[in-house]
């Protein structure tokens, strides 16, 4: 909880002196904290299974932790000695310096030029303010803002370049510590996934890729001009697009979210309208993305940076989602299985999205007001099928690199970011490739080990799921709630087949591709 509320008071004003030595205390308790209690998992494993085991069926209070014995000695071969744990225990805190120094850096000094309109205006120009200038209709200060934007961080790069390549190198000496053969075998060992639902996604995602070059090449036709650029891809596809209050995207949010059940929609209702779960607007200093977070024995909390537009309403849909698995977890879970892997995380996310997608199709014909919902879902679909596996991509050369002892540069590293963007656009797109090759520094994210990836894989389970809800499939809402009650006390791809979606094939990712289709398909009618 301290750590949760000090961060918080950190991420609402980056500038603010005292909330960023909170948040960095916080880190160091925490790093203590894990350093002395690192002895638990060695003397476990010393006392052994047969007895582990016999003491859990022996004793009705320890029958909880019967999933956490075996996932104790299913990662035994990692576990190293009580001292060589400690001294791993204790790196926490200083290995959170290269992502720390990098949020500072981008989120409270960076300070970006204005955009400027056709007309000459200028327009604040913040890591709050960026995307809402991005859905803007001038295309000048669409431009302009991406420019600005990007060049600020090409000031840095090799700051930023140095950051990163350091994360990265740090997740290559853990993966070594504990003995696994590679990074993402590491990172995917700890919720017992195995490596090939990691190439699964990206074998399908570049199997698709001329997918995503039919939208582009419909949305440069939409838009009417000569060469689609990164900045257009945000661009409203109608003029009268609808605004709307936070309050109107709660209402909103809560009719689609209906087939869930009356309580769970009067807990969003009621934590966004009364028991203020969310830091709602732009700010100076505000850091930028939006984020769910809380504790056991907290309500969650959310921020986020609401624009009075449809990706406003999207992005709070998304929060509550994660808000809900939180709240529903912590609920149901003792404090040992009370958080959840960030593989299923983006499943809760994702599955609000769609239903209150789901819900917006139907309850308007209006045709701008559709293109708004589907333009809505093309963005959505932009972040987490189209910039997270292409980031995936560059996770896993950058590490690769890493482990065989290749150098990270800034150069390099830009070099391969506009590769991998390039092969994406296809000849739909014109590219200046300095400032696209730069997009990977924009995503703090990277510094969450193979983090990226998995927003894809949850959106695939969370249209998966979500259709079996909206098509009325028995006890679709039972099985899906389920799922998010379980928090930690299930692997994470088992509590997904719980809820009716199996990621350890491709064919969720198949047929997410196939709803996204229809989506171009209806935008192409809509559009001609």
């Amino acid at each position: 909880r301290l750590s949760m509320y000090a961060g918080f008071s950190y991420s609402v004003d980056t500038a603010d002196q005292n909330a960023a030595a909170m948040a960095d205390k916080a880190r160091g308790v925490y790093g203590q904290v894990v350093a002395a209690t690192s002895f638990l998992q060695p003397e476990m494993l010393k006392i052994g299974e047969q007895t582990l085991r016999q003491w859990v069926r022996d004793e009705v209070r320890l029958a909880v932790y019967e999933h956490f014995v075996s996932d104790l000695f299913r990662k035994q071969a990692h576990v190293r000695s009580a001292e060589v744990e400690e001294i791993l225990g204790m790196l926490s805190d200083p290995f959170g310096g290269a992502s720390s120094t990098t949020s500072m850096l981008t989120n409270a000094d960076f300070k970006f030029p204005p955009a400027k309109t056709d007309d000459g205006e200028e327009l604040d120009l913040t890591q709050g303010t960026l995307q809402k200038i991005l859905n803007g209709t001038d295309r000048q200060a669409r431009e302009t803002a991406w420019n600005q934007y990007l060049d600020q961080y090409l000031v840095y790069k090799n700051t930023l370049a140095s950051n990163l390549g350091t994360s990265i190198k740090q997740n290559v000496f853990l993966m070594r510590a504990r003995k696994h053969q590679s990074t993402l075998a590491a990172s995917l060992f700890e919720n017992d996934i195995k490596v090939d639902v990691f190439h699964n996604l990206i074998a399908v995602f570049k199997k698709n890729l001329p997918v995503w070059q039919r939208y582009f090449e419909i949305r440069r036709k939409a838009l009417g001009v000569d060469e689609l650029r990164p900045y257009d891809l945000w661009a409203p596809l109608t003029a009268n697009s609808p605004k709307l209050t936070y309050e109107q995207a709660v209402g909103w949010i809560c009719e689609g979210l209906a087939p869930m059940g009356a309580d769970y929609v009067a807990t969003v209702r009621k934590g966004c309208l009364e028991d203020r779960w969310v830091d709602v607007y732009p700010n100076q200093g505000k850091r930028t993305g939006a984020f769910s977070w809380g504790a056991p024995g907290t309500h969650p909390f959310i921020m986020m940076s609401f624009n009075d537009n449809m990706l406003g309403l999207s992005t709070l849909a998304h929060e509550l989602g994660h808000s809900m698995h939180s709240y529903l977890t912590w609920q149901n879970q003792p404090l040992a299985y009370s958080d959840y892997s960030l593989f299923v995380a983006e499943v809760a996310s994702n599955f609000n999205q769609a239903l209150v997608r789901g819900y917006l199709l139907k309850s308007n014909p209006d045709k701008d007001f559709q293109i708004a919902v589907i333009e809505e879902a093309m963005s959505n679909f932009l972040r987490y099928f189209f910039i997270m596996p292409t980031l995936a991509r560059f996770e896993l050369e950058t590490h690769q690199r890493a482990e065989t002892g290749q150098p990270l540069t800034a150069d390099t590293m830009m070099t391969l970011m506009a590769d991998l963007f390039s092969e994406g656009y296809g000849k739909t797109m014109t590219i200046d490739r300095e400032r696209v090759g730069m997009i990977w520094a924009t995503f703090g994210h990277l510094f969450s080990d193979y983090y990226v990836y998995q927003y894809a894989t949850g959106i695939s389970g969370a249209h998966a799921l979500s259709r079996r809800v909206l098509d009325g499939v028995p006890n679709a809402v039972e099985d899906y709630t389920k799922f998010m009650k379980a928090g930690a006390s299930m692997y994470p791809l088992d509590a997904l087949k719980m809820a009716g979606v199996d990621l350890t094939k491709p064919d969720p990712i198949e047929e997410t591709f196939a709803v996204m289709s229809e989506y171009i398909d209806r935008l192409e009618k809509l559009t001609v």
